[in-house]
Order: structure tokens, then C-alpha cells, then sequence
């Protein structure tokens, strides 16, 4: 299948590892233009450099910290130089600390807040004067499988990406009429740094073996296993490419049937 993504614009937020990463190399082995962006210069170039060695495609790189306005705008004006314009947006943040209600205060929610939430509203905020430019535009927003079904011990996460995931479907209604479609894509238990984290926090609290943690978790995985980056980032390039057509407003789960909500 042909995603008409040859020689476009595409930025990907939080690339230079994890799911972010696994996305742009699904953008560049089409063809695309991509941008990468995080906070840490020397892991992006690493990055850059690993998926250019694999695609054979142009890949720039713009340091970038969710937090600040200024970074986030110097950081899409690297990928529209680089792409005349920009045509496709995939917002990414690291997940906030995990803990309960009880673990955390007023300057915990905000800082989840920021990055989680108000990261994606300043992207998309700063990406759509160019979609518009050219009547068209994809925007991903990668969240959490929490938002159908809320995870334990994960409450900022659970809070914040299901107000990405509102957010999601109200703009899909305010830009489908100007050719711009907005999904989120939500990975289940895959198999990056992050996950471990958390199987590694769940067994100290638990005080059981990582191991044991996550011979539980895939108990629960319908597929059996958990799934590898590169599942996850062939989804998220399908809903940003131009293949893509007529799909807006929705939630993709790349979970391999853990969650069992309608």
C-alpha cells in the first residue's frame, strides 16, 4: 500500500526512543521527511542517525523540552524549513510518575498537566497554521490504553491522556471540514523502557519479581506476549498518512486485546 508520505513533512515529539522512535521509522521507511524531537540533543542524533542508516532517508532533529512554549515553536520551525511546510504531526511526552491520589500535590497535577496535556494543545496549536496552508493535515496523538480502561496505580497518566483522547474527538469535528483528521493511538504492554519502569516499580511495591509481574500482565494479553515497537509505530504511521482518508476522531488500541471495554 502506498501512504502517500513521499517527501512529507512530518514531526514526531518524545522520537528519540520508545514508541516515539518506533514511529518515525515507520514515517521514514515511507518516504517522509521526518523531525525529531526530546529533550536530549546527543540520544536524538543517535536516533536520527540509526533510523537514516536503516531508511536512507532524511531525518532532522530539534531538542525540544514539552514543557516550554519556546522550545516546541523553535522546534516545528526545524520541521517545516526542513519540509516546506508541515504535513503531519504526531504529539508524544514521556507518562508522569506513577503513585495514587494520595502520592501526589498541587505541583505534582501540574506538571502532569503541562506535559501531558498542554504539550499536545501547544503542538497542535503551532502545526495547524501550516496544515492549513496546504489544506490538508494528519495529527496523532499517542496516549495510553488507560483511556478505555483506567490503570491502577497510574492515576496522572489515566487523568491526562483521556483528556487527550476529548480533545482528540473535538478537534476531529473542528478540522475534518478543512481536510485535517485527528486520531489518538493508545499502545497496550509494549515492550519499551517505559513499560519496564513501571513492571519494575509494580514488583517493588509488590514485592514480587519482575518477572512474576509481568508473567502476569501477559496472563491478561490475549495475544499471549507483549507487543514490540515497531507494531505500534506501523499504526500510528497509517493513521498520519495520506492512505488515510475518511478515519478521524478515533482511538486505535494497539494492545493485543487487553482491553476488554467496548
Amino acid at each position: 500500500m502506498d501512504f502517500g508520505l513521499k517527501g512529507k513533512s512530518v514531526f514526531v515529539a518524545a522520537a528519540s526512543k520508545g514508541l516515539g522512535k518506533a514511529s518515525a521509522l515507520e514515517f521514514s521507511r515511507e518516504g517522509a521527511i521526518v523531525t525529531i524531537a526530546s529533550r536530549s540533543l546527543d540520544e536524538l542524533e543517535k536516533a536520527a542517525a540509526e533510523i537514516r542508516q536503516e531508511t536512507g532517508n532524511p531525518v532532522h532533529v530539534a531538542a525540544m523540552d514539552v514543557n516550554s512554549l519556546a522550545d516546541i515553536d523553535a522546534a516545528l520551525a526545524v520541521a517545516v524549513n526542513a519540509g516546506n511546510g508541515l504535513d503531519v504531526l504526531v504529539t508524544n511526552a514521556g507518562g508522569p510518575a506513577p503513585g495514587n491520589f494520595d502520592n501526589f500535590d498541587d505541583a505534582a497535577w501540574q506538571k502532569a498537566f503541562e506535559s501531558n496535556l498542554l504539550s499536545v494543545i501547544r503542538l497542535i496549536r503551532g502545526a495547524l497554521p501550516h496544515m492549513r496552508d496546504k489544506g490538508a493535515g494528519r495529527i496523532v496523538n499517542l496516549t495510553s490504553s488507560s483511556i478505555r480502561q483506567p490503570i491502577s496505580g497510574l492515576i496522572l497518566s489515566n487523568t491526562f491522556r483521556a483528556g487527550v483522547y476529548s480533545l482528540t474527538k473535538s478537534l476531529a469535528i473542528e478540522l475534518a471540514p478543512q481536510g485535517i483528521l485527528v486520531n489518538t493511538v493508545a499502545p497496550g504492554r509494549i515492550a519499551t523502557d517505559r513499560v519496564a519502569q513501571l513492571d519494575e516499580n509494580k514488583a517493588k511495591n509488590t514485592g514480587k519479581s519482575v518477572e512474576q509481574i509481568q508473567a502476569e500482565s501477559i496472563a491478561q494479553i490475549p495475544a499471549g506476549r507483549y507487543g514490540i515497537p515497531s507494531e505500534f509505530g506501523k499504526a500510528v504511521a497509517f493513521l498520519g498518512s495520506f492512505a488515510n482518508g475518511y478515519i478521524t476522531g478515533q482511538a486505535l488500541l494497539v494492545d493485543g486485546g487487553m482491553v476488554k471495554a467496548l
